[in-house]
Parts: structure tokens; sequence; C-alpha cells
């Protein structure tokens, strides 16, 4: 039995709850390719991913659908083709576009069990936050890992709790700005980004992003354990 390792840890019930939850993914890059495929590694068979993007070759170093044979391949489509190659019995809806205002409430319903964050745009992502906030949907967001050299600096804590981040500090303002309460959980970094040659490209490592996107399922995971 593929989950047979994780129901000797955590017997069959919880296993049989894990499978009923239904859990949103927005991004599939470097935090959120992880953290998506640990939820199916984790026994969640009801899953929607979000990502509007295509797989491009500079993503192959730190994203775990990137390839070389599938350049240009939509995110989404690379990833449901993997993920049903992980577990047959997934239900997965995925979705290509990009998320704003117009289309937030459409995509995240009151059914959600939980709602993992892994883009990087801010306005989406206060979109996001938004409509989990007000739907009492749990939440958990990613911080800034590009420049990034120590997975062990990595961290789960609260928005308001951040520090170092540039994006954390970025979207405690932007919460402030829309009274959202900096109480949510996030993952991020305090480790200082580094200085990169190029200064018009991000640069970024294969171990920081991936880092953070593990963080993200076992904070869910481990919180729909401890609920039961």
């Amino acid at each position: 039995m593929k989950f047979n390792r994780l129901e000797n840890l955590i017997g069959k019930e919880k296993l049989k709850m894990l499978k009923s939850k239904k859990v949103l993914v927005f991004g599939l890059g470097g935090v959120g390719s992880f953290a998506s495929e640990a939820l199916v590694r984790s026994g969640i068979e009801n899953l929607v991913v979000v990502d509007y993007d295509r797989i491009d070759i500079t993503n192959i170093n730190r994203q775990l659908i990137a390839l070389e044979t599938n350049i240009d391949t939509p995110k989404i489509e690379a990833f449901k083709d993997r993920a049903l190659k992980i577990n047959s019995k997934l239900k997965i809806n995925a979705l290509n576009f990009r998320v704003d205002s117009d289309n937030i409430n459409d995509i995240i319903t009151s059914d959600f069990d939980f709602v993992l964050d892994c883009i990087d745009d801010v306005f989406a992502k206060i979109d996001i936050a938004k409509e989990c906030l007000k739907l009492d949907i749990p939440i958990i967001l990613s911080m800034g890992f590009a420049n990034k050299f120590h997975p062990e600096k990595i961290k789960i804590t609260k928005l308001k709790d951040t520090s170092i981040c540039p994006l954390a500090k970025v979207i405690r303002k932007k919460f402030r700005e829309n009274n959202l309460s900096l109480e949510v959980p996030v993952v991020y970094s305090i480790e200082t980004p580094a200085t990169v040659i190029d200064p018009k490209i991000l640069g970024s490592t294969a171990f920081c992003p991936s880092t953070a996107g593990l963080f993200m399922t076992s904070y869910v995971i481990n919180k729909f354990l401890e609920s039961e």
C-alpha cells in the first residue's frame, strides 16, 4: 500500500481523514511545486492548484516539475500529470489563470480545508488572504526565498513576528492598510538576502524554496492531525 509508512505513524482513521481534506495551492514554482507534491504524497486526495505560467528553462534549478523535456509546458499540466502518477485516485483540479481581485472569489470557496499561498505577486497575495480570512479558511503564506543560501534559517511564525525578509515587510504593510489580521502563519527566512551579480535577476538555490514548500505542507498536515 502506497501510504503504508504514513499509516504506520498516524493510523488508518487519520489517514482516511487526510484523504478527505480539500486543499488549494496557489503557485507551482520553487515553493509551490514541492508543497503540492508533498501534499499528494501525504495522502491528500482532493487538490486544487492554480498557476498561469509555463515552464521555463530557468526554472530547472529549483522547481520540482521543471525538466529539459517539458520546457514551455503549462505548469499545471506538468504537475497534474506528475501528481496522478503518484496517486491515480487523486481528484485534482488544475486552473490555468492569473489570480486577481476579479476572479478570487470564484476560486476560493468555503469548502476548502486549507489554502497555501506560494506566489510572489503582492496584490494577489492580499486578495487571497482577504478571501480566506472572510471565509474563515485556514491559510499559510510563503514569503521570499530568492537570494538565500541557508534553509536552516527558514521558520514558520505569525506575519506580525517576521523580520529581515523584504517581502514580509511589504506584506505586513499591505495587511495593515487593508485591516487584515497579522496573526496569519507564514513561512519565511531570517537570512539577509545575498547580493547578486546581476541585480535585474533574482538568484535562487535548489534547497531554500523547496525547504519552504515542505515546511508549508508539514504545517498543514500537522494542523489536520492535531484537529482530530
